[in-house]
C-alpha cells in the first residue's frame, strides 16, 4: 500500500474518530465569526436588511430577483461543463482522492432538480443533504448555510424557469473510503455552522451587506482561505490565500505587504466588477470565471459593500505570496539575467508573447496585458503564470480583450520554461517550475 493511500485512509479515520476535539483544533474558538466580531438577531437590526437583493431590484419581479441572487452565488460556474449547457452540470473537480462531477440543476424531473421540493432544495443548498444522500463539500454548503430561506427559494424559483436539460450525472471516481457519502454527515457536523446570517448592529449597513455577499452568496472564503486536514476552511487564517483547482487564490486580507491593504477602494471595485485593476493584475482561472459569470452583474452598491467588508478582514501576512504593488519596467541587469538563465523561455516569449505583452512587460495593446507589478508574475511559484499559458484568460468585462490558451501548442517543458522566463524577467524573484509541476497543473485545472 502506498504512503499516499495510507495518509488518505488515516484522514478518513480522523473524520470518524476525531470528533469535536479535532474540530476545535482545526477551526479554533470563534473561527466561524465574520470579520468584526459578534452577530445579533436579524430582526433586531435597524438598518436596511442586508439579505435579499439591493434596492435597485426591490421592485423587480421574483424571477429577476432570483436571477440576481443566482448570479451573486456564482452557481453557473460550477454547474456548467466546459462548452456545455449552462446549469446542466458535468464539470469535473479533480481532487487528491478522485474526481467529482457537478450535477444538473436544470428543472428536468429525472436528471435535474425539477422533482425536488423546496425543503429538499434548501437542505441540499445549506446542509449538503441531497434526496439521494449527502453531498461532498465541493458544493459550498458550509458557506451557503448563511443564506436566508427567502434568498434560497428565490434562486430555486429562477432555476425553475430554465429549459429542462436531460443529462445523466457522471459517477464520481472516489476510492474507498472516500466513496462513503455517510462520512460527509460527520464532516457537516464538524464544519458546517448550520446557521443563517445575523447582522452586526455595531457595523454599517454597507459592511453587513458586504458580509452577506462575501460569506453567504459569493462564498469568497472557499477559494481564498486555506484548508485544514479535513478540507474545511481554516478561518483562523481567513482570506489569507490558498491554491484552489490548481490556481493560486491570493491573500485578500488588509495586510499591506502581501494582501490588498495598499489597494485603493477604486482599484478593488474595478477588479471585482471588471476583472482588472491597472498595475495590480487581471483575473483569470476561477477568479476570471467569478467576475464574468457573477461579480460583474452586481450593482455598484453591492460591489462597494464587498469592498467595505473585505477591507475589514484582519491583516494576515503571507510571505510566500507576492507583494501586490504596482511595478515598473524591469531593470537592465534583470533582463540580461533572465535571458541567460532561460533561453528556451525567451525564445517562446519572443515568438508568441511580445505582440501583446511587449518586451517591457507594459502591455502593447491593452493594459490587461501588463506583466510588471502583477501578483501572478511576482509569485515565486509561478502557478498562475503557468496556468494562464495553459488555459488562457477569459474575455475581460473591461475592454473585451482575452488571452488564448496555449496548452495544446506547447509541451510541459516549454510551458515551464516560459513561466520561469516571465517571472525572472518581470517578477521580483525567478521561479523554478518543472515540467512535472506543469503536468500536475494541467490535471488540477
Amino acid at each position: 500500500m502506498s504512503t499516499r493511500r495510507i495518509v488518505l485512509i488515516v484522514v478518513a479515520a480522523l473524520v470518524v474518530a476525531g470528533g469535536g476535539v479535532f474540530a476545535w483544533i482545526a477551526l479554533g474558538p470563534g473561527a466561524m465569526d465574520f470579520a468584526g466580531g459578534h452577530r445579533i438577531a436579524l430582526q433586531a437590526y435597524q438598518g436596511a436588511p442586508p439579505t435579499g437583493v439591493p434596492a435597485d431590484f426591490a421592485s423587480a419581479d421574483p424571477v429577476a430577483r432570483g436571477k440576481y441572487l443566482t448570479q451573486a452565488a456564482d452557481c453557473q460556474a460550477c454547474h456548467t461543463a466546459k462548452g456545455g449547457t449552462p446549469f446542466a452540470g458535468g464539470l469535473a473537480f479533480n481532487l487528491p482522492f478522485g474526481t467529482i462531477w457537478s450535477p444538473n440543476i436544470t428543472p428536468d424531473r429525472e436528471t435535474g432538480i425539477g422533482g425536488w421540493s423546496d425543503a429538499q432544495f434548501l437542505a441540499a443548498l445549506r446542509e449538503g443533504k441531497g434526496p439521494k444522500g449527502h453531498l461532498y463539500p465541493a458544493m459550498p454548503y458550509a458557506s451557503y448555510t448563511w443564506m436566508t430561506d427567502a434568498d434560497g427559494l428565490a434562486i430555486r424559483a429562477y432555476l425553475a424557469t430554465l429549459a429542462p436539460v436531460r443529462k445523466q450525472p457522471i459517477p464520481n471516481s472516489f476510492a474507498w473510503p472516500f466513496n462513503q457519502r455517510g462520512l460527509m454527515a460527520i464532516w457537516g457536523k464538524l464544519f458546517n455552522p448550520g446557521r443563517r446570517f445575523e447582522p452586526n448592529t455595531d457595523r454599517s449597513p454597507a459592511w453587513n451587506r458586504g458580509a452577506y455577499l462575501a460569506e453567504a452568496l459569493a462564498h469568497c472564503g472557499e477559494c481564498h482561505t486555506p484548508r485544514n486536514l479535513m478540507q474545511a476552511v481554516d478561518n483562523r487564517r481567513k482570506y489569507a490565500g490558498a491554491v484552489a483547482a490548481g490556481w493560486r487564490a491570493f491573500n485578500i486580507t488588509a495586510d499591506k505587504d502581501t494582501g490588498v491593504g495598499e489597494w485603493s477602494d477604486a482599484e478593488l471595485a474595478q477588479y471585482l466588477s471588471q476583472g482588472h485593476a491597472a498595475g495590480r493584475g487581471a483575473a483569470a482561472g476561477p477568479m476570471g470565471e467569478a467576475v464574468n459569470l457573477s461579480l460583474r452583474y452586481l450593482t455598484p452598491s453591492d460591489i462597494a459593500a464587498l469592498v467595505t467588508y473585505v477591507r475589514s478582514v484582519p491583516a494576515i501576512s503571507t510571505p510566500d505570496q507576492p507583494r501586490p504593488k504596482a511595478g515598473l519596467a524591469p531593470a537592465g541587469h534583470r533582463l540580461a539575467s533572465a535571458d541567460a538563465a532561460a533561453p528556451l523561455g525567451k525564445k517562446i516569449f519572443e515568438g508568441t508573447c511580445i505582440g501583446c505583452h511587449a518586451w517591457t512587460g507594459q502591455g502593447a495593446l491593452s493594459g490587461l496585458a501588463t506583466l510588471n507589478g502583477t501578483r501572478a508574475v511576482n509569485d515565486p511559484t509561478a502557478t498562475n503564470v503557468a496556468q494562464v499559458v495553459i488555459s488562457g484568460a477569459p474575455r475581460s468585462a473591461a475592454d473585451g480583450q482575452s488571452m488564448p490558451a496555449f496548452g495544446h501548442a506547447y509541451s510541459d517543458a516549454e510551458i515551464a520554461a516560459v513561466a520561469n522566463y516571465v517571472t525572472a524577467r518581470f517578477g521580483a524573484k525567478p521561479s523554478n517550475v518543472t515540467p512535472k509541476q506543469v503536468a500536475a497543473l494541467r490535471k488540477a485545472s
